[in-house]
């Protein structure tokens, strides 16, 4: 019944598979004219009669191969027109460049299994960035967002924060820039001011679908996300704050505007559980990389779950951890990159092996609007990472527009090169040859 479907009207199929039959026939009918009618019986003996009396028995071989590389051009018409015309159909702003696709998609799936943990715009970024090269991609983001939008949705009706997850879920989308553009758009007037309808339909499909985790993977499938997104527990968790000072801070929106230095962040319920695609994740992983990303709201939030940090120790997978560009006020000022190491390690423990930092110089102008606000450049204490025992990769990272963050492409050959090296030194790999320069990258929305 299946097979009968391609007879229905309107397909635009059949002339091509009529025309495809039609060439085999014509090159059967020439390979029987050399072999002397000996498959096709009576029939092929009157055509043979004919091109005798027309040609002449001297042309007879010539005139059995024009019709073979005959049938064979015309079964080469059928079947590439009926091709264009289902994958128009399937994938119709696709049409003209299938085959690019095609194997882009191939491709991709030889690249190596990245499993990247945080939260917020630092992870789109590089998400943006690897998706080009792999779609073995694995993001696991942070739950513990209670500020904008996500703070409103979580408040309101219980589910999880949908923020972080709807912003990888964008960045890994193989999408039209319409659908990000809606996905993105946050409402500026009524009761529905601050939100955004990522967020509502995320909101939305956890209650037609039962599950946030099943909202997600609905709204992958929308978007034909190339890896995927896991929330990195499922319990409603609240992260805090311990401050040097002795104070205790509940929230992640508060955390990140203290006025204090902290000492150390811990969630409550304190024994959450993460998922098992994500412990999954990791442990078949080829290469784990956190960040980059506020150092204790979208990185070390993950950490505190039980069982990521024991997963970290024992995969195979070489650990990477990407460090702001900048100090982030609230949150690391005055911090160094050894500094972050550290807070990790106090955190969650030695599992590190690398540690990718900027050595780019930040635009005098950017900097100076920067320190106002009480950030400054991450500074690359290399002598007091390496007492760490964690390898330091130093490159030119930064991307030079109004703020300043990573180059998500520039990010992405530098892990990969790195995996490569470490990982995949036998295998041949042309991911990073003949790569165009990524166009911009647009503002990503938060919360």
């Amino acid at each position: 019944m299946i097979l009968l479907k391609w007879l229905y009207p309107g397909m635009k199929v059949k002339r091509w598979l009529l025309l495809t039959l039609a060439g085999l026939l014509l090159a059967v009918i020439g390979v029987d004219l050399l072999m002397e009618g000996r498959f096709l019986g009576d029939f092929a003996r009157s055509i043979h009669r004919l091109e005798y009396a027309l040609l002449g028995e001297e042309y007879n071989h010539i005139a059995g191969v024009a019709i073979i590389i005959s049938g064979l051009a015309v079964m080469a018409v059928g079947i590439l027109r009926a091709f264009h015309s289902i994958a128009g159909a399937l994938a119709p702003e696709q049409e003209g460049r299938m085959a690019e696709v095609i194997y882009a998609r191939h491709s991709l799936k030889r690249g190596p299994k990245i499993v990247v943990i945080g939260g917020g715009t630092g992870l789109s970024v590089l998400l943006r960035g690897l998706k080009e090269y792999t779609s073995n991609l694995t993001a696991i983001v942070t739950v513990a967002d209670d500020g904008g939008s996500s703070g409103r949705l979580r408040g309101e009706l219980g589910i999880l924060p949908p923020g972080d997850i709807r912003n990888c879920l964008v960045a890994l989308a193989d999408k039209e820039p319409l659908m990000e553009e809606l996905l993105q758009y946050r409402f500026s007037t009524g009761e529905l001011a601050g939100h955004s309808i990522g967020n509502l339909l995320l909101a939305a499909l956890t209650d037609t679908t039962g599950g946030f985790d099943q909202a997600i993977r609905g709204l992958s499938k929308v978007l034909a996300v190339r890896g995927q997104v896991l929330p990195a527990t499922l319990s409603n968790v609240t992260l805090y704050a311990e401050l040097a000072d002795g104070r205790v801070v509940q929230g992640e929106s508060k955390i990140s505007h203290t006025t204090g230095r902290i000492k150390k962040v811990f969630l409550k319920p304190s024994r959450c559980l993460p998922t098992a695609e994500a412990l999954s994740a990791i442990r078949e992983a080829d290469a784990v990389v956190l960040g980059p990303g506020s150092l204790y709201t979208s990185i070390i939030a993950n950490l505190l779950i039980k069982g990521i940090p024991e997963a970290l120790a024992k995969t195979q997978a070489i650990k990477i951890y990407v460090c702001n560009v900048m100090t982030q006020p609230g949150e690391t000022g005055g911090y160094t990159a050894s500094s972050h190491l550290q807070a990790i390690i106090a955190h969650a423990g030695k599992f590190l092996d690398y540690v990718v930092l900027n050595t780019g110089q930040v635009p005098p102008r950017l900097r100076a609007r920067y320190r106002q606000e009480g950030a400054e450049p991450v500074a690359a204490d290399l002598a007091e990472v390496e007492k760490l025992g964690i390898q330091a990769v130093c490159e030119d990272l930064v991307y030079r527009t109004e703020v300043v963050r990573h180059h998500s492409d520039k990010l992405a050959r530098t892990i990969l090169r790195l995996i490569f090296s470490v990982k995949m030194q036998y295998e041949k790999v042309s991911y990073l040859s003949n790569h165009k320069e990524e166009e911009p990258d647009r503002e990503i929305s938060q919360s």
